[in-house]
């Protein structure tokens, strides 16, 4: 009967045995440490098991490891039983399946996260958020990029979850978006407190080739070159250095996008307001040149009164030259005033009106009919130019180059260097323009053989060529040319061949034109009026008598 009962009482605690749930190999369970040895901790996790986990696994990255006898843990059970017949176990898996679940619950609310940067890798670092293995990328560390991150290695602050994977094992965070957040609200705050036009202490905070970044006590406004000072300003660091405190007035605030716009010149008068009366239409000042374009030179008369002389306003003679030809930075000029547009704070100025024009000095110095003599400058398809005083040109019209010539034939004879006399014959100032003759110098030989010419009279010619077309002459000097139909009143005589060269002839002037100095000549014309003539005198060919009787006659009296 009592080994019946055994038997039962066995039966019942091997069933109770079985009905025990063993603890899931992969899971998180509590065990209490029951001993210390050897930089290990003894865990029993109950259900007659028992593990060993290296004391290290307790610790916080840069801290101490925190455990003793009697403590409760949570740990992760890797196998149910090693080699050595004991509990495989993890605390360090443990706190990661456990941070695992509190991250997912921030990620999915958006909240932040404590954790410390205990290491460095490619690209950035990494993060302990207790248990977990988190990524920070260089980039998001700060707002700025940090050169020494040794300050913030093992200290614990908040961080930003970016971006998660559990399956993977992955993990993003940033500690610069935590910053952006405060900066914002601090930025906003202290936005809030500024007013467009009030004036405020800055720390210049960064300068950049367009202006300054002033830090007004969290939050940062740009003092544009522009608004540094009336005067131009080629770089700010001509005025300002980093770290230097300096007073400027707010001109603009973007409530949106929080950017703030600042001036320093605003707090100085303006210089502008006095140009019109220091600075009359057409009176002379002094200034410097400080910026040099294509199209002219800025001149400054005072700080922060700049004027354009434009490239036309330059030279009286230098027409198509850069302007850097002409003058160069820094140089100190005299300049006239010519206009004032204040509204839009505009000046022009003229670098030739401080001089005299060259062309009335010219014609004060030159009049016309005067001789000068200078150097060919240029050759043309319509006359010479001859450099003149001053840097001035005179031209020579082909028609004024030769009195004998045609003008493309004399001016073959013309190089350029050659120096040559000629005579002022025009000076138009306005235009600019100054009109020369060479051939006024010179005899007019065309007028000399024509003076007592008349019209209608007759001269007597020498042949000096016979042609096909008719026979040239020449009386005094001056070449003619008598056409075939000129050559005699009777058709078979209109032959050039009956002629010689030497002949003298008597022939009528039948035109005299001194532009194309040349003389209008005829056989048959004289002939023509002698025959007229002679019917007046001695009767006509009505009255019976024949023409050979008249002819006759007129040459017996003209015998007597």
């Amino acid at each position: 009967m009592c080994a019946k009962a055994s038997m039962d009482e066995f039966e019942a605690l091997l069933k109770e045995s079985f009905e025990i749930d063993t603890p899931e190999e992969g899971t998180v369970v509590k065990g209490k440490v029951i001993a210390i040895e050897a930089g290990q901790a003894i865990i029993d996790v109950g259900y007659k098991m028992e593990g060993r986990i290296d004391l290290k696994e307790f610790a916080n990255p840069g801290e101490a490891p925190s455990i003793n006898v009697g403590d409760e843990v949570e740990v992760y059970l890797d196998r149910v039983e090693n080699a050595r017949g004991e509990a495989q176990i993890s605390r360090e898996k443990a706190r990661r399946e456990e941070a695992w679940d509190r991250l997912e619950k921030a990620y999915a609310s958006e909240t932040r996260v404590d954790g410390a940067i205990f290491g460095r890798v490619k690209g950035g670092f990494t993060v302990d958020l207790g248990g977990a293995v988190a990524f920070l990328p260089g980039s998001q560390v700060d707002v700025r990029p940090v050169r020494d991150a040794g300050p913030l290695m093992g200290m614990k602050q908040p961080f930003q979850i970016l971006k998660m994977d559990r399956r993977r094992g992955n993990i993003v965070v940033s500690r610069r978006a935590i910053l952006e957040e405060s900066r914002a609200e601090q930025r906003a705050e202290v936005i809030g407190n500024l007013t467009e036009g009030q004036i405020v202490d800055g720390v210049v905070k960064n300068i950049t080739e367009y202006g300054a970044f002033v830090d007004l006590g969290g939050v940062d406004g740009l003092l544009h070159v522009t608004d540094m000072a009336w005067r131009r300003v080629n770089h700010p660091s001509e005025i300002l250095t980093i770290g230097e405190t300096i007073k400027v007035q707010v001109i603009k605030i973007n409530k949106e996008t929080h950017r703030i716009s600042l001036g320093m010149k605003q707090l100085q008068s303006d210089p502008w307001d006095a140009v019109e009366k220091l600075y009359a239409l057409g009176t002379v000042h002094k200034g410097r040149v400080t910026n040099i374009t294509d199209y002219g030179a800025f001149v400054e008369l005072e700080a922060g009164v700049e004027g354009l002389v434009h490239v036309s306003e330059m030279s009286w003679t230098k027409k198509n030259v850069h302007p850097g030809k002409i003058v160069s930075t820094s140089q100190e000029v005299e300049v006239m005033v010519l206009e004032i547009d204040s509204a839009k704070r505009r000046v022009s100025l003229g670098l030739k009106q401080t001089q005299r024009n060259p062309w009335e000095v010219f014609a004060e110095t030159h009049p016309v009919g005067s001789a000068i003599e200078g150097e060919v400058k240029n050759i043309t398809e319509f006359g010479l130019f001859v450099g003149l005083d001053n840097d001035i040109d005179g031209m020579v019209h082909l028609s004024d180059l030769s009195w004998d010539q045609r003008g493309e034939e004399a001016i073959q004879s013309y190089r350029k260097g050659d120096v040559v006399k000629a005579a002022v014959t025009e000076v138009d100032v306005e235009k600019e323009r100054i009109s020369l003759s060479i051939k006024a110098l010179g005899d007019d030989t065309f007028t000399d053989a024509v003076d007592g010419v008349k019209r209608g009279g007759i001269i007597t010619v020498a042949v000096t060529a016979i042609e096909d077309g008719g026979i040239e002459v020449e009386y005094n000097g001056a070449k003619s040319f008598i056409r075939r139909s000129d050559l005699s009143r009777d058709r078979a005589d209109q032959r050039p061949e009956r002629f010689n060269v030497g002949d003298k002839l008597d022939v009528r002037v039948t035109n005299i034109d001194p532009k194309t100095r040349k003389l209008g000549l005829s056989i048959k014309a004289r002939e023509i009026a002698e025959e007229k003539e002679a019917v007046e005198q001695y009767g006509s060919s009505d009255s019976g008598a024949s023409l050979g009787d008249i002819l006759g006659a007129a040459l017996k009296g003209g015998n007597k």
